[in-house]
C-alpha cells in the first residue's frame, strides 16, 4: 500500500475549528491583500480589462520561484522579477517578454528560492483524483455518435453563412478541448498553457503557406507534426515535475511561445500577425471547408476517444489515480505522460491549423492565456471525468457566447455568471451529470 498524503483537516476538526469559516477567512484575507496590491499599483499603471490576466501569470512565477508557502521566498522572487523587468529591456531588448518566464521555467526545474522557509508541497500522485470509472463504449454510445455525425453533416442544409462559421469554430475548439482532456481528465496533468500547441499549429500552417509557398494541404499536415514535436520536446522536461510546478512550467512554455510570436516581427508579423491565409481554391467555399473540418476533426476526435479505451489510456488513468501504484506494476509514468503530451499537442495543433484557414489570419492572441482558459473552461463545463464531455463543453461555451453577447454590453459579466450557474448546477459537467442520471436510472431499473 502506498502512503496517503497527510492532511490537517482531522486535526482541525478535533480542535473544534470550523473548517468552512477558516477557509472563508483565508479567501477573504487573500482577496483583500490582492485588492490592496491592485490599488497600490494604480499610480504606476492605469486599470484595464486585461490586468487580471497579466498579473496572474506573474503571480504564478512568484509562487514557483519563491517556493510554495514561503513568504520570504515570494519576496525574493518578486524582487528578482522586478529587477528583470527593470533592467532586462536594457540588456536583452528583444527578449524582454521571455526573460521572466525563462526564469520561471528554471525555477520550476531547480530548488525554489524559498525552499529553506517553504513548507514543501506534498507530491499528490493522483490521490486527489476522483477515480471515476469510465462508462464503457456500448451500443448506446455508438448510436449517439452516429446520430451526432449525421446531424453535423445535415447542418448546412438549414444553416446560413454565419451558422456555418459558428459550426466550424465549434468543431475546431471541440477538438482543442478534447486534446486537453487527454492530459487533464485522463492523465491528471493540469496544463495552463495548452494554447501553446494550438497556436504553434496555427502559426506552423500560416508560415509554411506564406514563407515556403506550400499549398493548404501540406500546411495543414505541418500543423499537427510541428505542434506534436514541440509538445514532445517541452514535455520531456514538464513530465518530470508534478503539482503546481508542472502547471507553472506549461504556462511558462505558452508564454514563451507568445513572446516569440509577438517579438519576432520579421517572421511572424509581430502583434499585427499574418493575413491572407486562405484555403486552396477547391476548399475556399464555406460549405466545402465546413465538411473538410468535419472530416478532419471527426477522425482526430475518434482517434482520441478510441485511445482512451486502449491499454495506453488505462495506463494513463492508472498513473493519474496513483503514480506509485502504477510504477509498482511496471507502468512507466513519465513515458505515458510524455506520449500523451505529444498526442495532445498534435491534436491541438491540427485544431489550430484548421482555425487559421477558417479565419484567414493569425496573431499572437491564439497563444495568450485566455485561449488556454477557454480550453480549460470547455473541458470543465463538459466534464473532465468523461470521454465526450469536452465536445459538449465546447459547443455549450460557444453557443453561450453567441447568444449572450448580443444581449447586453456587459456580456462578459453575464457570460461569467451563466458559467458559474452551470458549474453549480452540474458539478460533474454536462456529460458527467447525464452519465450519473443514466447510471441511477439503470440502477433503479435493476
Amino acid at each position: 500500500m502506498c502512503a496517503q498524503p497527510l492532511t490537517t483537516a482531522p486535526w482541525l476538526s478535533a480542535l473544534g475549528v470550523n473548517q468552512a469559516l477558516l477557509f472563508t477567512g483565508t479567501v477573504f484575507l487573500g482577496c483583500a491583500l490582492v485588492g490592496l496590491g491592485g490599488a497600490l499599483q494604480i499610480p504606476k499603471a492605469p486599470a484595464n480589462s486585461h490586468m487580471d490576466v497579466n498579473i496572474i501569470a506573474e503571480a504564478f512565477v512568484v509562487t514557483v520561484i519563491g517556493g510554495m508557502g514561503s513568504v520570504p521566498g515570494a519576496f525574493l522572487a518578486a524582487v528578482l522579477i522586478g529587477l528583470l523587468q527593470a533592467f532586462g529591456i536594457l540588456i536583452f531588448p528583444k527578449i524582454t517578454l521571455v526573460l521572466v518566464f525563462l526564469d520561471a521555467g528554471g525555477g520550476a526545474r531547480r530548488a525554489p528560492l524559498g525552499a529553506r522557509w517553504a513548507r514543501l508541497e506534498p507530491e499528490l500522485r493522483g490521490e486527489a483524483a476522483l477515480m471515476v470509472l469510465l462508462r464503457p463504449w456500448d451500443r448506446t454510445m455508438t448510436f449517439l455518435a452516429i446520430g451526432a455525425l449525421v446531424a453535423l453533416a445535415a447542418f448546412p442544409l438549414v444553416a446560413d453563412a454565419f451558422a456555418l462559421k459558428l459550426g466550424i469554430e465549434v468543431m475546431v475548439f471541440a477538438l482543442f478541448a478534447l486534446s486537453l482532456n487527454l492530459l487533464l481528465g485522463h492523465g491528471g496533468v493540469i496544463s495552463f498553457g495548452h494554447a501553446a500547441w494550438f497556436g504553434i499549429g496555427a502559426y506552423a500552417s500560416a508560415l509554411v503557406l506564406r514563407h515556403a509557398g506550400a499549398p493548404m494541404e501540406l500546411a495543414l499536415l505541418a500543423a499537427p507534426i510541428i505542434a506534436g514535436l514541440c509538445a514532445f520536446a517541452a514535455g520531456w522536461f514538464i513530465v518530470r515535475l508534478s503539482g503546481v510546478y508542472l502547471a507553472m512550467l506549461t504556462l511558462a512554455v505558452a508564454q514563451l511561445a507568445y513572446a516569440i510570436a509577438f517579438q519576432w516581427v520579421e517572421v511572424t508579423g509581430g502583434d499585427n500577425g499574418l493575413i491572407g491565409i486562405w484555403p486552396s481554391d477547391w476548399a475556399s467555399g464555406r460549405l466545402v471547408y465546413y465538411y473538410l473540418t468535419l472530416v478532419l476533426t471527426g477522425i482526430a476526435a475518434a482517434f482520441l476517444i478510441r485511445l482512451v479505451f486502449t491499454p495506453f489510456g488505462h495506463g494513463l488513468r492508472a498513473a493519474r489515480d496513483s503514480a506509485l501504484r502504477a510504477e509498482s506494476i511496471g507502468i512507466d509514468v513519465r513515458k505515458q505522460r510524455l506520449v500523451a503530451f505529444a498526442i495532445a499537442g498534435a491534436a491541438a495543433g491540427l485544431a489550430g491549423g484548421l482555425y487559421v484557414f477558417s479565419k484567414g489570419n493569425i496573431d499572437p492572441s491564439v497563444l495568450a492565456i485566455p485561449t488556454s482558459v477557454d480550453a480549460l473552461t470547455m473541458a470543465l463545463l463538459g466534464g473532465i471525468q468523461t470521454v465526450t464531455g469536452p465536445l459538449l463543453g465546447a459547443a455549450g461555451l460557444h453557443l453561450l457566447k453567441d447568444f449572450v453577447m448580443p444581449l447586453t454590453d456587459y456580456w462578459r459579466t453575464l457570460l461569467g455568471l451563466t458559467i458559474i450557474a452551470l458549474v453549480l448546477l452540474f458539478p460533474a459537467g454536462i456529460a458527467g451529470t447525464l452519465r450519473n442520471l443514466l447510471s441511477r436510472r439503470e440502477g433503479g431499473a435493476s
